[in-house]
């Protein structure tokens, strides 16, 4: 029998920090949001990260992160809600590194409850900013890397992926090499999610696997650090990191600062914070269940997936993650997501609600016009020049053209990449901002041949976080409740429920002379890889000439 006890997730994205809090028997019982951009204007940011004159370059000041969090947990306590709070989890966007030095320790235990965080605690960075997922400038350290350790097979196998620009292994080495004396004043290098839950703690936290894979640092097999690894990006590595913990696991209570000033109760403990993806992989209820896939449409597109088993296939694409419950995440991640389908709907003057219409309007397969949609150095597959791409005579001032072609081209991308996963799901559960939207959900269903599905709660990384420090707090209080007795209470499906795929739409996508056969050939061909895809376009107009 589940408590009715109140659990806390907090989830730090690319653009706001979210809090929800859940109770195991009634569900969600509040939900809160602070957007970066609109709160802090003083930082300069623009989708939460600031401009840069090198599109490569992102980082973001670790202030921001901390005056969001003093704001959030004041808003909360202003409800009378910290002191019902039995735990507390954090999810954070997954490859972040924060950079503190020897003071970090003495200004946590010292922090006065009359002042806010930031007061405390602004002298403890040896690095003033941090690279956050979006960074691609460390190309170099990754060609680096894979040669110490091997080739690109060799670092997938050990570390989950090939070496990839924003995972804190090559953004260590980056630091290392061009600021030798910050590099020396660092004592820890925290990743987002274990910084937020240190400053819960008032103490250094460690990370999770879910994380601390995606580093290049860890050993996926073994669960631990891998020294191979470590020594391949910056000596002295393994002391500055935190511990790695193979499975969710309670690091202790709230700090007395937490206590006196935002009123949390003395006996409330802090789970080992995880990555916002695997925390989205417990909050829409796929642990221990391979045969449902995910897909969240919010700053970045991603999707995802729990694994029975480790994979031990070669492959270049696609990350490999750890679970709340010690097993496997697969991943695949694309960096062009709403900020793309953002910049499309802007450039026609358009809301969401035209971008949806539009979508349920215009001919799936898009009469053979594609879109490669790199308004930004792309993740998946790898683009670090910037530039949109257009194809089969698709005009720019072509509204619909464009608005069909972006989606289609972000649903195809998915789907052509993520096949080194193997069985395609049964039904795709959609989160984050983008699953709003019905258009969006028609073509990824019609893409994937399958049912999508939305969830009444849309963060569902807070909402995993929540039910992470749901599930650690009552193992450790012995009222320990499985997964799917836990999620089955608090995960429920959206009001809109299931969209089902067209077999006509789908037949467009997938039949030789497919849509997904021309995109393909377009990708290729940008990446230098292969010919003009116009042989391929001909070709499917001439299989749907009404298309």
């Amino acid at each position: 029998m589940l408590k009715d006890d109140w659990f806390l997730g907090l989830d730090l994205s690319t653009q706001s920090l979210t809090a929800v809090i859940i109770s195991t028997t009634a569900g969600l019982v509040r939900q809160f949001s602070i957007n970066f951009d609109n709160s802090y204007p003083g930082y300069g940011t623009h989708g939460g990260v600031p401009a840069s004159h090198d599109p490569l370059r992102v980082h973001v000041d670790p202030m921001m992160w901390v005056d969001a969090l003093d704001d959030m947990l004041r808003l909360l306590q202003k409800e009378a809600l910290t002191g019902r709070i039995a735990a507390v989890a954090v999810s954070a966007q997954q490859h972040g590194t924060v950079y503190l030095n020897n003071q970090t320790e003495t200004a946590l235990a010292g922090l006065d409850p009359a002042d806010g965080l930031s007061s405390g605690i602004g002298g403890i960075f040896s690095r003033r900013t941090c690279p956050i997922w979006m960074d691609s400038s460390t190309g170099r350290e990754c060609r680096e890397i894979t040669a110490a350790l091997g080739g690109d097979a060799a670092v997938a196998r050990l570390t989950g992926s090939v070496a990839t620009e924003r995972f804190a292994g090559p953004q260590i080495r980056k630091f290392w090499k061009e600021e030798p004396e910050a590099y020396a004043r660092t004592v820890h290098i925290a990743l987002i999610s274990s910084f937020v839950t240190t400053l819960l703690a008032g103490r250094i936290a460690p990370v999770d696997a879910g994380d601390g894979y995606g580093t290049h640092l860890a050993d996926i097999r073994s669960g631990t650090w891998s020294q191979a690894a470590m020594d391949a990006a910056a000596p002295g590595l393994q002391q500055r990191l935190p511990c790695l913990v193979a499975k969710d696991d309670r690091v202790g209570r709230v700090s007395a600062y937490m206590v006196k000033r935002f009123g949390f109760n003395p006996e409330t403990e802090v789970i080992v914070g995880s990555g916002d993806n695997p925390c989205s992989l417990v909050g829409l209820g796929l642990i221990g269940n391979p045969n449902l896939h995910a897909i969240s449409l919010g700053t970045s597109d991603t999707c995802f997936g729990y694994m029975a088993e480790m994979p031990d296939g070669a492959r270049t694409e696609g990350h490999i993650f750890g679970t709340a419950d010690g097993h496997a995440m697969f991943l695949v991640c694309f960096k062009n997501g709403s900020p793309a389908r953002a910049r499309v709907k802007d450039d026609y003057g358009l809301g969401w609600g035209d971008f949806s219409r539009i979508l349920m309007e215009t001919p799936p397969g898009n009469r053979g016009r594609v879109m490669l949609p790199y308004f930004m150095p792309e993740i998946t597959p790898l683009v670090l020049n910037p530039g949109v791409r257009r194809f089969g005579g698709l005009a720019a001032a072509d509204a619909a053209g464009n608005i069909r072609a972006v989606a289609e081209a972000q649903a195809m991308a998915m789907y052509l990449h993520s096949a080194w996963v193997g069985k395609r799901p049964d039904r795709i559960l959609v989160t984050a901002g983008g699953s709003g939207n019905h258009g969006l959900l028609t073509v990824m269903a019609d893409v994937f041949r399958a049912e999508v599905q939305t969830m009444e709660v849309k963060e569902s990384a807070a909402l995993g976080a929540a039910l992470r420090a749901a599930h650690a707090w009552l193992k450790g209080h012995g009222s320990a409740a499985g997964w799917n007795e836990l999620c089955n209470a608090v995960v429920k499906p959206g009001a809109d429920r299931v969209v089902k795929p067209s077999a006509d739409a789908s037949r467009r996508y997938h039949a030789p002379n497919g849509l997904l056969a021309v995109y393909e050939a377009c990708e290729r061909f940008a990446l230098g890889a292969g010919p003009d895809p116009e042989e391929k376009i001909r070709a499917f107009r001439g299989a749907f000439p009404a298309a």
